[in-house]
Protein backbone atom coordinates (compact mmCIF):
# COMPACT_ATOMS: atom_id res chain seq x y z
CA UNK A 1 0.00 0.00 0.00
CA UNK A 2 2.74 2.27 0.78
CA UNK A 3 4.28 2.40 -2.82
CA UNK A 4 0.76 3.60 -3.94
CA UNK A 5 0.68 6.58 -1.25
CA UNK A 6 4.30 7.66 -2.64
CA UNK A 7 2.56 7.04 -6.00
CA UNK A 8 0.36 10.01 -4.93
CA UNK A 9 2.95 11.94 -3.37
CA UNK A 10 4.96 11.64 -6.72
CA UNK A 11 2.36 13.59 -8.69
CA UNK A 12 1.42 16.61 -6.58
CA UNK A 13 5.17 16.99 -5.38
CA UNK A 14 5.81 17.13 -9.08
CA UNK A 15 3.01 20.00 -9.47
CA UNK A 16 6.14 21.89 -7.80
CA UNK A 17 8.55 21.30 -10.55
CA UNK A 18 8.92 24.35 -13.14
CA UNK A 19 11.41 25.47 -15.91
CA UNK A 20 12.83 28.30 -13.63
CA UNK A 21 16.10 28.10 -11.91
CA UNK A 22 17.61 30.34 -9.08
CA UNK A 23 20.66 29.24 -6.63
CA UNK A 24 19.46 28.62 -3.06
CA UNK A 25 21.79 27.59 -0.23
CA UNK A 26 20.70 26.09 3.34
CA UNK A 27 20.68 27.98 5.89
CA UNK A 28 23.65 27.65 8.07
CA UNK A 29 21.44 27.68 11.67
CA UNK A 30 20.13 24.95 10.30
CA UNK A 31 23.12 23.02 10.02
CA UNK A 32 24.84 24.14 12.83
CA UNK A 33 21.73 23.27 15.21
CA UNK A 34 21.52 19.92 13.69
CA UNK A 35 25.03 18.20 13.90
CA UNK A 36 23.68 14.86 14.70
CA UNK A 37 21.54 14.51 11.60
CA UNK A 38 23.93 16.96 9.48
CA UNK A 39 24.72 14.05 7.20
CA UNK A 40 20.99 14.15 6.15
CA UNK A 41 20.74 17.66 6.42
CA UNK A 42 23.18 17.54 3.45
CA UNK A 43 21.73 14.72 1.18
CA UNK A 44 18.01 16.52 1.52
CA UNK A 45 19.46 20.06 0.40
CA UNK A 46 21.50 18.30 -2.47
CA UNK A 47 18.73 16.52 -3.64
CA UNK A 48 16.83 19.84 -3.46
CA UNK A 49 19.46 21.83 -5.15
CA UNK A 50 18.95 19.21 -8.07
CA UNK A 51 15.61 19.59 -8.40
CA UNK A 52 15.92 23.48 -8.21
CA UNK A 53 19.03 23.63 -10.72
CA UNK A 54 17.58 20.92 -12.99
CA UNK A 55 13.68 21.00 -12.88
CA UNK A 56 13.42 24.40 -11.78
CA UNK A 57 11.41 23.32 -8.63
CA UNK A 58 9.77 27.09 -7.21
CA UNK A 59 8.69 27.18 -3.64
CA UNK A 60 9.26 26.47 0.17
CA UNK A 61 10.46 22.94 2.22
CA UNK A 62 10.13 22.53 5.73
CA UNK A 63 11.41 19.47 7.06
CA UNK A 64 11.33 17.94 10.79
CA UNK A 65 11.52 14.68 12.50
CA UNK A 66 11.03 13.83 15.96
CA UNK A 67 9.33 17.40 16.32
CA UNK A 68 12.53 19.48 15.26
CA UNK A 69 12.86 21.10 11.90
CA UNK A 70 16.03 19.56 10.75
CA UNK A 71 15.56 21.33 7.05
CA UNK A 72 14.06 24.39 5.57
CA UNK A 73 14.77 26.50 2.37
CA UNK A 74 13.25 28.18 -0.19
CA UNK A 75 13.77 28.41 -4.24
CA UNK A 76 12.58 30.14 -7.15
CA UNK A 77 10.67 33.88 -7.24
CA UNK A 78 7.83 34.94 -5.26
CA UNK A 79 7.17 36.88 -8.63
CA UNK A 80 8.73 35.20 -11.90
CA UNK A 81 8.04 38.80 -13.86
CA UNK A 82 9.88 40.86 -11.02
CA UNK A 83 12.48 38.10 -10.32
CA UNK A 84 11.27 38.64 -6.66
CA UNK A 85 13.09 36.06 -4.34
CA UNK A 86 11.35 33.59 -2.20
CA UNK A 87 11.79 33.72 1.58
CA UNK A 88 11.41 31.07 4.51
CA UNK A 89 8.26 33.87 5.43
CA UNK A 90 6.10 33.68 2.19
CA UNK A 91 2.83 33.11 1.95
CA UNK A 92 1.03 30.58 -0.24
CA UNK A 93 -2.57 29.87 -0.90
CA UNK A 94 -2.91 26.18 1.12
CA UNK A 95 -6.13 24.92 -1.22
CA UNK A 96 -7.38 21.91 -0.38
CA UNK A 97 -5.02 21.61 2.86
CA UNK A 98 -7.65 23.95 4.29
CA UNK A 99 -9.67 21.75 5.18
CA UNK A 100 -8.34 20.17 7.99
CA UNK A 101 -8.26 23.47 9.47
CA UNK A 102 -11.96 24.02 8.72
CA UNK A 103 -12.27 20.02 10.20
CA UNK A 104 -10.59 21.23 13.49
CA UNK A 105 -12.73 24.22 14.15
CA UNK A 106 -15.91 21.83 13.65
CA UNK A 107 -14.08 19.36 16.39
CA UNK A 108 -13.64 22.41 18.34
CA UNK A 109 -17.24 23.18 18.22
CA UNK A 110 -17.99 18.99 19.12
CA UNK A 111 -15.53 19.12 22.27
CA UNK A 112 -17.61 22.09 23.47
CA UNK A 113 -20.65 20.25 23.41
CA UNK A 114 -22.01 22.69 20.73
CA UNK A 115 -22.22 20.01 17.99
CA UNK A 116 -22.53 16.08 17.42
CA UNK A 117 -21.12 14.74 14.44
CA UNK A 118 -24.44 13.05 13.65
CA UNK A 119 -26.51 16.53 13.86
CA UNK A 120 -28.02 16.93 10.30
CA UNK A 121 -28.32 19.95 8.24
CA UNK A 122 -31.44 21.11 9.10
CA UNK A 123 -30.45 21.29 12.68
CA UNK A 124 -28.78 24.29 11.28
CA UNK A 125 -30.59 25.14 8.43
CA UNK A 126 -33.93 23.83 8.54
CA UNK A 127 -35.01 24.96 5.22
CA UNK A 128 -32.04 23.16 3.68
CA UNK A 129 -33.57 21.04 1.02
CA UNK A 130 -31.29 17.82 1.24
CA UNK A 131 -32.37 15.20 4.04
CA UNK A 132 -30.67 12.57 6.46
CA UNK A 133 -27.00 14.07 5.73
CA UNK A 134 -24.81 14.58 8.86
CA UNK A 135 -21.75 17.01 9.59
CA UNK A 136 -19.24 13.46 9.91
CA UNK A 137 -20.73 12.99 5.96
CA UNK A 138 -19.49 16.10 5.19
CA UNK A 139 -15.99 15.61 7.09
CA UNK A 140 -15.79 12.49 5.23
CA UNK A 141 -16.86 13.34 1.54
CA UNK A 142 -19.76 10.60 2.13
CA UNK A 143 -23.12 13.10 1.33
CA UNK A 144 -23.43 13.05 -1.60
CA UNK A 145 -24.10 16.47 -2.31
CA UNK A 146 -23.24 17.96 -5.87
CA UNK A 147 -19.76 19.70 -6.76
CA UNK A 148 -20.13 23.86 -6.01
CA UNK A 149 -17.98 24.75 -8.59
CA UNK A 150 -19.69 22.80 -11.34
CA UNK A 151 -23.17 24.25 -10.99
CA UNK A 152 -21.88 28.00 -9.93
CA UNK A 153 -21.24 27.85 -13.85
CA UNK A 154 -24.92 27.53 -14.07
CA UNK A 155 -26.30 29.57 -11.82
CA UNK A 156 -23.80 32.79 -11.00
CA UNK A 157 -24.26 34.96 -13.51
CA UNK A 158 -21.53 37.59 -12.77
CA UNK A 159 -18.66 36.14 -13.12
CA UNK A 160 -17.15 39.44 -12.40
CA UNK A 161 -18.24 39.34 -8.92
CA UNK A 162 -17.07 37.09 -6.41
CA UNK A 163 -19.14 34.50 -4.50
CA UNK A 164 -19.37 33.62 -1.19
CA UNK A 165 -20.66 30.64 1.01
CA UNK A 166 -24.02 32.46 2.14
CA UNK A 167 -23.94 32.59 -2.56
CA UNK A 168 -23.65 28.77 -2.51
CA UNK A 169 -25.94 28.35 -0.06
CA UNK A 170 -28.80 29.80 -1.30
CA UNK A 171 -28.16 28.32 -4.96
CA UNK A 172 -28.35 24.74 -2.79
CA UNK A 173 -31.49 26.05 -1.71
CA UNK A 174 -33.22 27.78 -4.56
CA UNK A 175 -32.21 25.55 -7.74
CA UNK A 176 -31.69 22.25 -5.89
CA UNK A 177 -29.15 20.41 -7.78
CA UNK A 178 -29.48 17.10 -7.78
CA UNK A 179 -27.66 14.65 -5.82
CA UNK A 180 -24.56 12.64 -7.32
CA UNK A 181 -25.39 9.65 -4.96
CA UNK A 182 -27.49 8.73 -2.18
CA UNK A 183 -25.82 9.90 1.16
CA UNK A 184 -23.90 8.12 2.95
CA UNK A 185 -23.61 5.01 0.29
CA UNK A 186 -20.21 5.81 -0.71
CA UNK A 187 -17.14 7.90 -1.09
CA UNK A 188 -16.45 10.94 -3.37
CA UNK A 189 -14.30 13.64 -2.90
CA UNK A 190 -16.55 17.03 -2.86
CA UNK A 191 -15.65 20.70 -1.72
CA UNK A 192 -19.21 21.85 -1.22
CA UNK A 193 -19.03 19.49 2.08
CA UNK A 194 -16.44 22.14 3.41
CA UNK A 195 -17.86 25.27 2.31
CA UNK A 196 -21.36 24.12 4.54
CA UNK A 197 -19.05 22.90 7.46
CA UNK A 198 -17.68 26.80 7.23
CA UNK A 199 -21.47 27.83 7.35
CA UNK A 200 -21.71 25.50 10.17
CA UNK A 201 -18.93 27.18 12.36
CA UNK A 202 -20.91 30.55 11.83
CA UNK A 203 -23.85 29.47 12.52
CA UNK A 204 -22.74 27.83 15.86
CA UNK A 205 -20.01 30.50 17.09
CA UNK A 206 -21.35 33.61 16.16
CA UNK A 207 -18.00 34.52 14.55
CA UNK A 208 -17.28 34.80 10.35
CA UNK A 209 -15.52 32.03 9.75
CA UNK A 210 -11.70 33.73 8.84
CA UNK A 211 -12.69 35.50 12.83
CA UNK A 212 -12.72 32.19 14.31
CA UNK A 213 -9.76 30.47 12.72
CA UNK A 214 -7.99 33.92 12.92
CA UNK A 215 -9.31 34.15 17.25
CA UNK A 216 -9.34 30.27 17.75
CA UNK A 217 -6.49 28.41 15.92
CA UNK A 218 -4.15 31.19 14.40
CA UNK A 219 -3.20 33.24 17.56
CA UNK A 220 -3.82 31.24 20.18
CA UNK A 221 -0.78 29.01 17.83
CA UNK A 222 1.30 31.73 17.06
CA UNK A 223 0.69 31.25 13.34
CA UNK A 224 0.94 34.96 12.53
CA UNK A 225 1.68 34.87 8.67
CA UNK A 226 -1.44 32.80 8.69
CA UNK A 227 -4.69 34.28 7.12
CA UNK A 228 -7.37 33.20 5.33
CA UNK A 229 -8.08 35.20 1.92
CA UNK A 230 -10.38 38.27 0.84
CA UNK A 231 -9.15 40.97 -1.80
CA UNK A 232 -8.55 43.56 1.14
CA UNK A 233 -6.17 41.72 2.96
CA UNK A 234 -4.09 40.36 0.23
CA UNK A 235 -2.45 43.95 -0.42
CA UNK A 236 -1.26 44.32 2.88
CA UNK A 237 0.58 40.73 2.84
CA UNK A 238 4.23 41.54 3.43
CA UNK A 239 5.75 38.45 1.56
CA UNK A 240 2.67 37.67 -1.11
CA UNK A 241 3.49 35.05 -3.30
CA UNK A 242 1.35 35.09 -7.17
CA UNK A 243 0.70 32.09 -8.65
CA UNK A 244 1.57 30.70 -12.29
CA UNK A 245 0.37 28.14 -14.57
CA UNK A 246 2.59 25.71 -16.20
CA UNK A 247 3.12 28.16 -18.89
CA UNK A 248 4.15 30.92 -17.01
CA UNK A 249 1.02 32.76 -17.17
CA UNK A 250 -0.13 34.14 -13.94
CA UNK A 251 -3.29 32.14 -12.69
CA UNK A 252 -5.85 35.04 -11.69
CA UNK A 253 -8.15 34.58 -9.06
CA UNK A 254 -11.36 33.85 -10.31
CA UNK A 255 -15.49 34.47 -8.85
CA UNK A 256 -14.61 30.76 -6.98
CA UNK A 257 -11.66 32.71 -4.88
CA UNK A 258 -14.14 33.99 -2.77
CA UNK A 259 -15.38 30.67 -1.48
CA UNK A 260 -13.85 29.15 1.82
CA UNK A 261 -13.73 26.13 3.95
CA UNK A 262 -12.67 24.14 1.51
CA UNK A 263 -9.79 26.30 0.49
CA UNK A 264 -8.45 29.89 1.36
CA UNK A 265 -6.02 30.10 3.67
CA UNK A 266 -2.57 31.14 3.27
CA UNK A 267 0.32 30.21 5.28
CA UNK A 268 4.00 29.85 5.26
CA UNK A 269 6.27 26.48 6.13
CA UNK A 270 6.92 27.95 9.20
CA UNK A 271 3.76 28.27 10.94
CA UNK A 272 2.61 24.90 9.27
CA UNK A 273 5.20 23.52 11.70
CA UNK A 274 3.17 25.09 14.55
CA UNK A 275 0.14 23.77 13.36
CA UNK A 276 1.73 20.49 13.21
CA UNK A 277 3.53 20.51 16.47
CA UNK A 278 0.08 21.39 18.13
CA UNK A 279 -1.45 18.57 17.07
CA UNK A 280 0.73 16.40 19.61
CA UNK A 281 -1.08 18.11 22.21
CA UNK A 282 -4.30 19.17 23.38
CA UNK A 283 -4.21 22.93 23.23
CA UNK A 284 -6.73 22.52 20.49
CA UNK A 285 -9.01 19.26 21.18
CA UNK A 286 -8.88 16.46 22.95
CA UNK A 287 -6.40 13.79 21.83
CA UNK A 288 -9.49 11.23 21.51
CA UNK A 289 -11.31 13.81 19.37
CA UNK A 290 -8.14 13.68 16.86
CA UNK A 291 -7.71 10.44 16.56
CA UNK A 292 -11.26 9.99 15.47
CA UNK A 293 -10.20 11.87 12.46
CA UNK A 294 -7.26 10.45 12.15
CA UNK A 295 -9.77 7.53 11.82
CA UNK A 296 -10.26 6.20 7.87
CA UNK A 297 -14.00 6.54 7.18
CA UNK A 298 -13.76 6.14 3.55
CA UNK A 299 -11.81 4.31 1.44
CA UNK A 300 -10.58 6.00 -2.09
CA UNK A 301 -10.08 3.34 -4.71
CA UNK A 302 -8.87 5.54 -6.68
CA UNK A 303 -5.88 6.76 -4.64
CA UNK A 304 -5.45 3.85 -2.54
CA UNK A 305 -5.98 5.75 0.40
CA UNK A 306 -8.69 6.21 3.41
CA UNK A 307 -9.97 9.78 4.43
CA UNK A 308 -11.09 11.19 7.73
CA UNK A 309 -11.96 14.56 9.13
CA UNK A 310 -9.80 16.62 6.74
CA UNK A 311 -6.90 14.12 6.24
CA UNK A 312 -6.32 11.39 4.07
CA UNK A 313 -4.53 8.31 6.10
CA UNK A 314 -1.85 5.54 4.86
CA UNK A 315 -1.07 2.34 6.98
CA UNK A 316 2.80 1.67 6.21
CA UNK A 317 3.96 -1.80 5.56
CA UNK A 318 5.57 -1.37 8.94
CA UNK A 319 2.18 -0.41 10.51
CA UNK A 320 3.00 3.17 11.03
CA UNK A 321 0.03 5.78 10.62
CA UNK A 322 0.58 8.73 7.69
CA UNK A 323 -2.03 11.39 7.59
CA UNK A 324 -1.55 13.98 5.18
CA UNK A 325 -3.18 16.39 2.95
CA UNK A 326 -2.51 18.19 -0.89
CA UNK A 327 -3.76 21.01 -2.73
CA UNK A 328 -3.79 22.72 -6.24
CA UNK A 329 -5.72 26.21 -6.66
CA UNK A 330 -4.81 28.64 -9.13
CA UNK A 331 -1.01 28.16 -9.74
CA UNK A 332 -0.42 27.18 -6.50
CA UNK A 333 0.02 23.45 -5.08
CA UNK A 334 0.41 22.51 -1.20
CA UNK A 335 1.26 19.10 0.26
CA UNK A 336 2.17 18.29 3.81
CA UNK A 337 2.55 14.76 5.31
CA UNK A 338 3.12 13.73 8.96
CA UNK A 339 3.99 10.40 10.45
CA UNK A 340 3.10 9.76 13.50
CA UNK A 341 5.04 7.61 15.30
CA UNK A 342 8.23 9.48 14.77
CA UNK A 343 7.28 12.87 14.40
CA UNK A 344 8.01 13.19 10.93
CA UNK A 345 6.97 16.20 8.82
CA UNK A 346 7.10 17.51 5.31
CA UNK A 347 5.49 20.58 4.19
CA UNK A 348 5.83 21.55 0.02
CA UNK A 349 4.29 24.71 -1.04
CA UNK A 350 4.71 26.00 -4.38
CA UNK A 351 3.66 29.15 -5.90
CA UNK A 352 3.68 27.25 -10.21
CA UNK A 353 2.62 24.25 -11.51
CA UNK A 354 3.07 21.57 -13.84
CA UNK A 355 2.96 18.31 -14.35
CA UNK A 356 6.91 16.71 -14.72
CA UNK A 357 7.65 14.18 -13.04
CA UNK A 358 10.88 13.07 -10.52
CA UNK A 359 10.93 9.88 -7.79
CA UNK A 360 10.33 10.77 -4.57
CA UNK A 361 11.12 7.17 -3.13
CA UNK A 362 14.99 8.21 -2.66
CA UNK A 363 14.05 11.39 -0.66
CA UNK A 364 11.98 9.12 1.61
CA UNK A 365 15.23 7.29 2.09
CA UNK A 366 17.20 9.84 2.93
CA UNK A 367 15.12 10.31 5.90
CA UNK A 368 14.95 7.44 7.06
CA UNK A 369 18.68 6.19 6.63
CA UNK A 370 20.32 7.26 9.98
CA UNK A 371 18.14 5.22 12.06
CA UNK A 372 18.40 2.44 9.64
CA UNK A 373 22.34 2.66 8.75
CA UNK A 374 21.60 2.80 5.12
CA UNK A 375 23.48 5.17 3.09
CA UNK A 376 21.47 7.27 0.44
CA UNK A 377 22.76 9.87 -1.61
CA UNK A 378 21.36 13.35 -3.03
CA UNK A 379 22.07 11.84 -6.44
CA UNK A 380 21.08 13.50 -9.76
Amino acid sequence: MISFFFYFLLSLFSACFTNDTTSSTISGSILANNHASGDIVLKIDSLFQVLSKKRGFNGNVLIAQGGKVIYENAFGYADLKEKTPLNIESTFQLASITKQFTAMAIMMLHDEGKLNFTDTLQRFFPGFPYQNITIRQLLTHRSGLPEYMSFAKRYWKNKKRLMSNDDVMDMLISHHPGLVFVPDRKYKYNNTGYVILACIIEQVSGLQFHAFLEKRIFKPLGMKRTFIYNTKNMLDVEYHTLGYKKNRRRAEEDYLSGVVGDKGIYSTVEDMFKWDQALYTEQLIKQTTLQEAFTPFSYDWRNDNSYGYGWRIVTADDSSKIVYHAGLWRGYSSLFVRRLHDKTMIIVLCNKVNWSFENIDRFMGILDSAKHGVSSDGGD
